[in-house]
């Protein structure tokens, strides 16, 4: 009987626990968090909803990651786009905490803010130069979508 009941709690305390949702990831670069928990939280998510993961790597300091949120933010075709096809997770890099570890397992990065396309089991598909959808001082819509579309899940 004891068994019986400790599996009837068990039970009723799963269905009741809440599915991990994108608002579990940072929405700012943050020095304090912890990346690899984060990427395995994002992949959760990534996996449970049919999504591949963004890392935007970039910091607080950097006005360019600034910009693209912004530009992504106002432009809400894009920012649909975004969120029905990815899991976004910012990787903070900055001064307090490089995140060299974590990095280690990604390509060299030339500038900031820069992206790392990835599929829902944290593979690595792609490596983003964000200077390439920048145009004059922000960035361009269309360039942004055809990324977007590119490496968009194929299921």
């Amino acid at each position: 009987m004891k068994t019986y009941l400790t599996i009837l709690i068990s039970l009723v305390l799963l269905s009741c626990s809440k599915p991990e949702t994108n608002a579990s990831l940072p929405d700012k670069y943050s020095p304090e968090r912890n990346p690899g928990q984060d990427l395995q939280l994002a992949a959760n998510i990534a996996s449970q909803s049919g999504k591949r993961i963004i890392l935007k790597v970039g910091g607080e300091w950097c006005i360019w990651c600034h910009r693209l949120d912004g530009f992504i933010h106002e432009n809400k075709e894009l920012e649909e786009a975004l969120n029905q096809k990815y899991v976004v997770l910012k990787i903070n890099y900055s001064p307090e905490n490089k995140n060299e570890a974590f990095l280690a397992q990604y390509p060299a990065i030339d500038g900031y803010p820069h992206i790392f396309v990835l599929e829902s089991d944290g593979t690595l598909l792609h490596s983003q130069n964000t200077g390439d959808l920048e145009q004059g001082k922000g960035y361009d819509f269309d360039r942004i979508m055809a990324f977007i579309e590119t490496w968009q899940p194929t299921s």
